[in-house]
């Protein structure tokens, strides 16, 4: 397919390498001008302004102030509206989410004797509060439901909701709700989009606010977490999706393409790449791809052939595997597919990545519907500080110290030392003699 973009990857100048790294999302200030007025329609006019929005937005005609949160009757409902098989699949993978979501669970409380007497380590409570969003926009995505219901349950967060945008009838997608009661979660609001951060973030008359927001969304969902991140904690930036499928010469074009386009249908805002320095793996590749959309739907088809064609997709072909690994490192992708006969021959090589899924049998759909670690990841190079959403973003640390009558002296010596270098008289007092007159 001459219209997939190519990309000698050695040929093209230091502007041109730049413009590979970019995202969808790279530029968000025309997005967040148009976020701003709807963050504070919900401010100030709370559920009749989400129930605008849904109609305008999500064209859900039949969701008003008074129907935004999902009833029992409605989660009853869903477990008849999905066939058994999926059913089947979502506590399949809840099951290995949770039982790997487990082993990350820190212990309640740690403490080291620092020095005789003087004890110190850190205690982990969970988040009073988080909210989940899951995306629906261009599809139904009850394996991001599981993604971070699972860790937040596991994690003990006692008020958990999830916001999510209502269908055109005004329902909420029946596996999502499934996915969310097998999870563990029963609060279910009909509300997606900017608004439905801002409605987390201030709270209205039906949607308690919370403390923190986590999951992948649009655009809009990534301009209005920037925007509210002083009023709500935001969590990882995830945005739309992306991979890097690395390629060595041991492994077929064809298996690459394949690969290839599973995250770039997701939507044409998402972001997918082979890198490869073998030609013939690359021309593969190439030849592969219109058999594999012939058995695509038109949809997908379309999706992934606009990001495959356009700016943020295509096919890279380096000069050597030196430059497959600078590429990658520098792109710090959300997905990272390692496909060789041999991938830990590689892996030593990527510092930058959010997930690694190593050799021909590790398909990111297999990691994206629940091998066990967590699919919501950093996007747009974020993979570079953060890690994949887990256990530890739903509960929070505390240091905890505890000194003995018989330890004191000693630290309060230095303590003492450091106080007056710096000029802090009430520090100083407060480990002088003086503290001695009051100790009980």
């Amino acid at each position: 397919m001459s219209d997939v973009s190519f990309y000698d990857y050695a040929a093209l100048s230091a502007q041109a390498k730049a413009a590979l790294l970019k995202r969808s999302e790279a530029d968000l200030s025309e997005v967040i001008e148009k976020v701003k007025p709807i963050i504070e329609a919900v401010r100030t006019e709370g559920d009749a302004a989400l129930a605008r929005f849904a109609r305008d937005f999500d064209r859900a005609q039949n969701v008003s102030a008074n129907n935004l949160q999902v009833t029992t009757a409605e989660f009853d409902a869903a477990f008849g509206l999905v066939d058994q098989a999926v059913v089947d699949a979502i506590q399949f993978g809840i099951d290995n989410i949770r039982s790997f979501h487990e082993e990350q669970k820190p212990e309640t409380m740690w403490m080291k004797e620092i020095r005789p007497g003087a004890f110190a380590g850190d205690r982990f409570t969970p988040i009073q509060s988080v909210a989940l969003y899951v995306p629906r926009g261009k599809g139904s995505f009850p394996s991001v439901t599981m993604m971070t219901a699972v860790p937040a349950v596991v994690a003990g967060v006692p008020n958990l909701a999830i916001v999510t945008p209502p269908a055109p009838d005004g329902s909420v997608d029946a596996a999502t709700l499934v996915a969310a009661r097998l999870a563990g979660v029963e609060t279910v609001y009909k509300v997606g989009g900017a608004q439905a951060v801002a409605a987390i973030a201030y709270g209205t008359s039906t949607i308690k606010p919370a403390l923190k927001i986590v999951g992948p969304g649009s655009p809009w969902v990534v301009a209005a977490k920037r925007l509210l991140s002083g009023v709500i904690d935001t969590g990882l930036p995830a945005g739309p999706s992306e991979a890097l499928i690395f390629a060595d010469d041991t492994v077929h074009g064809g298996l690459a393409a394949l690969d290839l386009l599973i995250e770039a249908e997701h939507g044409p805002d998402s972001s997918a790449y082979l890198v490869t320095h073998s030609r013939r793996v690359a021309e593969e590749a190439l030849a592969a791809l219109p058999d594999h959309w012939s058995l695509m739907s038109e949809q997908r088809v379309g999706f992934s052939r606009t990001v495959l064609t356009g700016k943020t997709g295509g096919i890279i072909l380096t000069s050597s595997l030196e430059e497959s690994y600078d590429f990658v490192n520098a792109y710090a992708p959300e997905h990272l597919e390692i496909l060789s006969k041999e991938p830990y021959d590689h892996l030593g090589r990527i510092t930058e990545a959010s997930e690694i899924l190593l050799g021909q049998h590790t398909p990111c759909s297999i990691g994206n519907f629940g091998l066990g670690p967590n699919a919501v990841l950093p996007t747009s190079r974020w993979a570079r500080t953060y890690g994949p959403l887990s256990v530890t973003d739903f509960v929070k640390r505390s240091s905890i110290g505890y000194v003995t009558a018989a330890g004191f002296p000693l630290l309060a010596g230095h303590a003492h030392t450091l106080a007056l270098y710096e000029g802090f008289s009430s520090h100083a007092l407060a480990v002088s003699d003086l503290r001695q007159k009051f100790v009980r």
